[in-house]
């Protein structure tokens, strides 16, 4: 990974960590888990997307509970300052635990699981329709696979060849109350997809560079809509957080944090 690259990711884990720790909120497992996923769309594939451009590509956060990854990259992308991140699941604040429109940067509301693919199929079919070359990127979770909507989403955009939709599927394997494979047991995954009408790419969740290569290698102008299962692991760089599922809800007090904050440094290297 470029230095610069791998300086951006390790960025945002480190601002969800701070935030987290300041706002004394949760969510950080869900959050760090998809710091490379955010990290390759803000800063490979949108680096230079103006978010008043109507034509910009749109990114749908259907896991709205991981807004905080999403807002530390809004942040470092010069959409919101230091000063409105400080204000992170504060009074009277737009930066909440899931995201919302009026915020710069975040084109729709989300955090009902299950409904972000909807929302990412109509913003691609509305694109058709206007003839604009804009591209929707839906970050969507395993888990929220178990919700019947995105399999309607899924329907629909494979029957419209929806080629301008991208799903990436955070496979991180687990959720609020259990590991996925035993709450509703969503393998093989992309056999799902791809008898849905889906281009499927199973990637690693935390290679950056390998998910950009697969982005570069879409057919954004015909053929059917593309799902990239990247597969991810739940509180990727601090320890005690991986694959635990208890950091789904807790907060983190001072001691966790500095352990946190000096395991990704390791990661980071």
């Amino acid at each position: 990974m470029n230095p610069s690259h791998a300086d951006y990711a390790h960025s945002v884990r480190t601002l969800i960590l701070q935030q987290s720790r300041r706002a004394y909120v949760g969510h950080i497992g869900s959050a760090m888990a998809i710091a490379d996923i955010v990290s390759l769309l803000y800063d490979r594939v949108l680096k230079a997307q103006d978010p008043d451009d109507p034509d910009r590509d749109r990114v749908v956060l259907s896991k709205g509970h991981a807004a905080l990854a999403l807002y530390c990259a809004l942040h470092l992308n010069g959409y919101i300052t230091a000063s409105d991140l400080d204000t992170y699941c504060g009074d009277d604040s737009l930066l909440g635990v899931h995201p919302e429109p009026e915020l710069k940067g975040v084109d729709f509301a989300t955090g009902s699981l299950g409904q972000g693919l909807s929302v990412g199929a109509g913003a691609a079919l509305a694109a058709r329709i206007q003839g604009s070359k804009r591209r929707v990127f839906v970050v969507n979770s395993d888990a929220e696979c178990n919700e019947g909507s995105i399999w309607e989403a899924v329907m629909f955009a494979g029957h419209h060849k929806l080629s301008n939709l991208v799903s990436i599927v955070d496979m991180n394997a687990q959720q609020a109350f259990g590991y996925t494979r035993d709450v509703i047991d969503m393998e093989p995954m992309a056999e799902k997809w791809r008898a849905f009408g889906w281009d499927v790419h199973e990637v690693d969740g935390h290679d950056v560079d390998a998910m950009e290569q697969s982005v570069k290698g879409l057919n954004f102008k015909s053929g059917p809509p593309h799902v990239m299962l990247a597969r991810t692991t739940f509180g990727r760089g601090v320890s005690y957080m991986e694959s635990e599922i208890k950091w789904h809800y807790l907060p983190i007090d001072e001691e966790l944090y500095r352990q946190a904050l000096q395991e990704i440094e390791v990661l980071r290297r």
